[in-house]
């Protein structure tokens, strides 16, 4: 646990912090410093991914959220622990509103360490749902005027509130969850072609209304076109696997349109796997050359153990060993051996057969 001189204040009697992270079942640091734009770390996601290059583990890193001080932002590394929902869960909870940082802390540590995290963020969501629904049931149950002669005004501008509050705060949980929602046990090219289908229509819809940095988002609506094109030929798992990866890669691209994150690209034994938060040095078999790639927590724990990962298969073959000459994936490893993917699908590439 490292805290800021100008913080101490705020962490309480951090021995407690401490005992709790002992606890957990994965390693945990918590780096409170305070975030400002400009700064040396401008939001929570640049600070944890600085603490982690430093740190070179597998681990959960707590600090504060930069849009409010007296939020938790949460960033997993190589682990699966829902700590993003532990954090949201602390923060949508009212009963800790008033509680000391060095208790919100622990909280989330405790939900990390229970396994409860989703739950109890999926509990505190509905509860926040519940509490905004009830003034607003009020509200209209006798029309607008009569609310506000009887005093009801006060009711409903409440409500609003807590409406645009909830959404705020619920948005800002989303959008750290990671990975995003690629499906493991669709093994099928049937419901890989229709969870695929789903996330193109919803990767378009998101970049109906977006804005920020103008070669971003041209990246991500050069990224949309790939997927499509892509999606339209796609006749094998590894084929619907690559749309998949190049709607992943639509999203990061917006998502740093507006100042977010840096991409994290999928898992490059397996993209169905979500996505690869570590980096491990592989060499494949009868290969002499050792490259670094990203993968998911399970794979690299295989390729540190010298075993198989969970490899995704073009037949009998691991994707990456096709012929490069008839497979885009193959030649760019899903994107992880060349930066130049959407552009090679973009001109054909998929095709050549």
């Amino acid at each position: 646990m490292y805290v800021a001189p100008s913080l101490t204040s705020a962490v309480p009697d951090p021995r407690r912090l401490v005992a709790a992270v002992k606890a957990a079942p994965v390693p945990v640091f918590a780096v409170i410093v305070p975030l400002a734009a400009g700064g040396e770390f401008p939001d929570a996601g640049h600070l944890a991914d600085a603490v982690h290059h430093r740190l070179a583990r597998d681990c959960v890193i707590l600090t504060l959220d930069e849009d409010s001080p007296n939020e938790i932002s949460a960033q997993e590394y190589g682990v699966d622990r829902d700590s993003i929902e532990a954090a949201g869960a602390v923060n949508l909870d009212p009963n800790l509103d008033s509680a000391s940082l060095t208790d919100r802390l622990i909280r989330c540590v405790q939900l990390i360490t229970s396994g409860q995290a989703h739950a109890a963020y999926e509990k505190q969501s509905k509860a926040l749902d519940q509490r905004i629904r009830e003034p607003r049931r009020k509200s209209g149950s006798g029309g607008h005027a009569t609310a506000y002669a009887l005093g009801g005004g006060s009711v409903a501008v409440a409500a609003v509130a807590a409406l645009a509050v909830w959404r705020w705060r619920r948005t800002r949980v989303v959008r750290r969850r990671r990975p995003r929602p690629v499906l493991t046990d669709a093994r099928s090219a049937a419901s890989l072609r229709e969870h695929a289908e789903a996330e193109l229509v919803r990767l378009g819809e998101a970049l109906e209304d977006a804005q920020g940095d103008s070669a971003r988002l041209r990246e991500a609506l050069d990224a949309y076109s790939a997927a499509g094109k892509a999606l339209d030929a796609a006749r094998t798992v590894p084929d619907l696997a690559g749309v998949l990866v190049l709607i992943d890669m639509g999203h990061d691209a917006s998502e740093a349109a507006r100042g977010g994150r840096g991409p994290t690209p999928l898992c490059f034994f397996n993209p169905l796997h979500g996505d690869g938060p570590v980096s491990v040095r592989w060499r494949a078999v009868g290969g002499r050359e050792r490259i670094t790639v990203r993968a998911c927590a399970a794979c690299a724990r295989a390729v540190r153990a010298r075993e198989t990962p969970d490899v995704l298969r073009d037949g009998a073959t691991p994707y990456y060993e096709v012929d490069p000459a008839r497979s885009v994936w193959a030649t760019t490893g899903y994107g992880q051996f060349r930066g130049d993917l959407v552009q090679r699908v973009l001109r054909g590439d998929l095709h050549r057969r």
